[in-house]
């Protein structure tokens, strides 16, 4: 779509949903809505967009996507004036089309607005307004027909007895004919009960000017919108029944699905088992046969399939093949684990490569490491990356053992199938196949309590 524009309505404040930051950042699922509405207008091939901003607007400048343009609306005079904000970037853009949305209504679907976009331009219309049947059509602009296509918009507070039995009402997008946009908004009036510059009125102009209207039937789920906590929560169910709907009909198990928060941009392989307590989140990527859970949180993380992770979190990470994860483990952002690895209870790893079925099985920290294969890690194992003012590697070759309360001074490199003792402290370079001690000697003082009364109940001395 090379000839088309896309107005996106962002200058709502979050007075309503007792927040100081922008409406649009509200989110669906760990996501601002107004990026749910941006992946829907990429996805539809809409290359040249512009929000409409309001207060707060660096805020939402800040995640919108690079080649979003913006305009501040300062003055919040009804949704005819927020288009207004745009025309000069209409105007100068040569666009022949303008799509027109709301930053806070996340459900537009990519397949609606492409396939509203040819209905537009098959028929012919100077504006093309995506409607949808509601049993309860209260609060909403209601459609309402005449012989040749849509003949008007009418809004719940200026609608007559009439008007509001119809059930068909404005979801709010539109494509816009860009010339009839333009010429709409230098002459739109605000004669209503609000005293605003209704977008809605562009109906009835281009009509009585001898256009043609018409409403593309879109998805229901696109009139809903957030103005307050408890709408927000509302989309939020919405968004994840439809997420865990799909996601048992594609083959994955999830015995309690009210109990599993899963993002909509989470990837699950068939016959993986998601266990209560699971947050998936972000660009989440999940192999096929893994069991996830209980009590696991995954953000923009891979795991490969046959996968175990339990009671764990797990952050801008990648997990290979059958790995066993948990339970109580922390995967902190930049680690990669091959295959067959195992990371055990109260594990912390961070910014690490992990071998191919390397253990580090308890009450351990690996920290700025690169490790090889088939290594073992005892318990309470340290790389010590941090000497006070910056951030130090170890690297450990395959096959080592790590022996229990190791501490590794990075920088430092162990060759393959090194083995330090329990107890030892590294600082320098193990070369392959060295045995390395660095422990104190063990001294024994006989018959030091002898009479018995040192640390006894109650002695302090």
């Amino acid at each position: 779509m090379q000839k088309v524009c896309a107005v996106v309505l962002a200058a709502g404040d979050g007075t309503r949903m007792k927040s100081s930051h922008p409406k649009v950042l509200g989110e669906v699922l760990f996501r601002p809505m107004v990026l749910w509405v941006a992946e829907a207008l990429e996805k539809a091939g809409v290359e040249h967009c512009i929000a409409v901003l309001g207060k707060g607007h660096e805020e939402v400048r800040a995640i919108l996507p690079e080649h979003y343009t913006h305009v501040i609306q300062a003055d919040r005079k009804g949704t005819g004036h927020a288009v207004l904000m745009a025309k000069e970037y209409i105007r100068n853009g040569g666009f022949e089309d303008v799509a027109v949305l709301y930053g806070d209504a996340p459900f537009v679907l990519s397949e609606d607005i492409g396939r509203a976009y040819k209905q537009h331009k098959t028929q012919h219309n100077a504006v093309t307004v995506f409607s949808a049947r509601l049993r309860n059509p209260m609060g909403y602009g209601r459609i309402v027909r005449g012989a040749n296509g849509v003949k008007a918009i009418v809004e719940q507070k200026d609608a007559d007895v009439d008007t509001l039995e119809i059930e068909e009402v404005n979801a709010g997008v539109y494509w816009f004919e860009a010339a009839f946009l333009l010429e709409f908004l230098e002459g739109m009036t605000s004669s209503n009960a609000q005293g605003e510059y209704y977008l809605t009125d562009c109906v009835e102009a281009a009509v009585s000017s001898g256009r043609r209207v018409d409403a593309y039937a879109a998805n229901p789920d696109t009139v809903l919108g957030a103005n307050d906590r408890k709408t927000l929560s509302y989309l939020n169910q919405v968004a994840q029944k439809r997420i865990v709907e799909r996601l048992l009909e594609e083959g994955v198990d999830i015995p309690f699905p009210d109990q599993v928060v899963v993002g909509a941009q989470v990837q699950i392989g068939p016959d993986t088992r998601l266990l209560p307590g699971t947050i998936l989140m972000g660009e989440t990527m999940v192999g096929a046969d893994c069991e996830i859970g209980p009590h696991t949180t995954i953000r923009n993380s891979s795991v490969g399939d046959g996968s175990t992770i339990t009671s764990s979190q797990l952050e801008d990470s990648v997990v290979g093949a059958k790995a066993t994860i948990g339970p109580m483990a922390r995967l902190r952002p930049g680690c990669h684990l091959g295959d067959n690895v195992k990371i055990g209870n109260f594990v912390e790893l961070k910014n690490s490569t992990i071998g191919d079925g390397t253990s580090v099985s308890h009450l351990t920290y690996v920290g700025d490491t690169d490790t090889g294969s088939w290594c073992n890690f005892g318990c309470g194992v340290v790389t010590v990356n941090y000497n006070g003012n910056q951030k130090n590697r170890t690297t450990i070759g395959d096959g080592a053992f790590i022996g229990c309360n190791t501490n590794l001074i990075a920088p430092v490199t162990l060759g393959d199938r090194v083995y330090c003792a329990a107890g030892t402290t590294v600082t320098d370079d193990v070369p392959t196949d060295a045995l390395v001690i660095g422990r104190a000697r063990q001294t024994i003082k006989e018959n030091w309590n002898k009479d018995g009364k040192r640390f006894e109940r109650g002695n302090k001395s």
